[in-house]
């Protein structure tokens, strides 16, 4: 009878079992399923004034450069210690002399020869003045009043010659003398004391410090964005053209000015030449170097003024001239903007944000107006 009931005994255990299982096992909780929203980084647009610039490269170069080449011909007989290859030099100095003996000599000469011609310049004026007065009393024929004033016109051209060779030979004397011109510095020199020089040859290659230029090639369509023009030449007021160099290991910045503009474009390249002025170059006033000529400079040109313009990375551009924003709802919002430049992967923006926007800096594909995105501030400041 027992055996008969077994069966059962074991099934109604194991339903017991399995309920104690089932009731005492862990409890399943609900989850959401995962959010399908895009994150994204964002900044804040900020509007402000902003001063565009445009970057070049050039060379500097002196304001004048001149080759010292005599006028007269002579063994040099002195030669300034600044009149070596690098020497320095103030206007005026003495930079050599040549022999002036032979010039000495023409100048009595001529002298001589001019006081000659004046004695016969007033014998022949009292001359003239007698055969006159005489002419005047009929006392003398037509022919001798004639003589007279030949003989006076004649003297007057001796002299004014005498008086011309006098003024040539002092001249040629003072020539002698070669001076400087500037404030300068020499390039280079090709004489030596004793050397004999002929008139017209070169002497030296010199140049002047009080100013130096740099010539650097702007591209046409960024004089858009700087305050030049083809047609005036006046000066600009400020230092508007920030240099720098590396020199001596270190690198260096210099303030220079717009002198004027080549006024002619290259047909080839697009581009024209803008020459930055800087005055005293060799100026020792501060720590900086000198601005040695030859030195090879990177130039920023400061430019126009522009207000509230917004500047965003160039990343931020997703079309063209489309921007991602996003609002309250963390919704996305499609902008067009006014994209005034691109540069150092930056975009300046002048119309279509403002301050407080939103701004998606983020790559996104399939994106939609009112799309909902999860937003992640970028923490590095945006710079102007």
């Amino acid at each position: 009878m027992k055996e008969r009931y077994f069966p059962i005994l074991i099934v109604i255990s194991g339903l017991i079992i399995g309920s104690l299982i089932l009731f005492t096992g862990p409890s399943l909780e609900p989850r959401a399923p995962p959010e399908n929203k895009p994150l994204i980084r964002t900044i804040t647009a900020k509007s402000e004034s902003i001063r565009l610039s445009s970057t070049a490269f050039g060379t500097v170069s002196p304001r004048s450069e001149n080759e010292l080449i005599p006028e007269v011909s002579g063994s040099i007989v002195f030669m300034s210690p600044s009149l070596v290859s690098g020497g320095f030099f103030k206007k005026d100095d003495l930079l050599f002399s040549i022999e002036p003996l032979d010039y000495e000599v023409a100048l009595e000469q001529s002298s001589a020869a001019l006081k000659s011609a004046e004695s016969e310049l007033e014998n022949a004026q009292r001359n003239h003045d007698r055969q006159i007065n005489l002419a005047k009393k009929q006392s003398i024929s037509e022919s001798r009043k004639e003589e007279a004033i030949n003989r006076l016109r004649f003297a007057e051209s001796a002299h004014r010659e005498a008086n011309a060779r006098v003024s040539l030979a002092k001249k040629n004397l003072e020539r002698t003398k070669i001076r400087a011109p500037y404030d300068g510095r020499v390039r280079n020199e090709k004489i030596d004391l004793g050397q004999f020089v002929n008139r017209g040859q070169s002497i030296a290659s010199i140049y002047a410090i009080d100013s130096a230029e740099i010539r650097l090639p702007v591209h046409d369509k960024e004089l858009a964005f700087l305050d030049l023009s083809l047609f005036e030449t006046a000066k600009s007021k400020d230092d508007a053209v920030i240099l720098k160099a590396t020199f001596a290991g270190e690198q260096h910045t210099w303030s220079a000015r717009i002198a004027r503009t080549e006024g002619e474009l290259d047909s080839r390249t697009r581009m024209i030449n803008v020459i930055a002025e800087i005055d005293s170059p060799y100026s020792s006033k501060d720590s900086r170097p000198p601005l040695t000529i030859g030195l090879f400079v990177e130039a920023e040109i400061l430019g126009r003024f522009i207000k509230d313009a917004v500047v965003i990375p160039q990343s931020a551009i997703q079309d063209r001239n489309l921007v991602y924003t996003v609002n309250e709802k963390n919704r996305l919002e499609f902008k067009k903007v006014k994209i005034l430049r691109m540069i150092n992967d930056q975009a300046v923006i002048t119309d279509g944000l403002k301050t407080g926007d939103t701004v998606c800096i983020s790559a996104l594909r399939n994106a939609e107006p009112g799309m909902e995105v999860r937003t992640s501030t970028k923490l590095e400041e945006q710079k102007t």
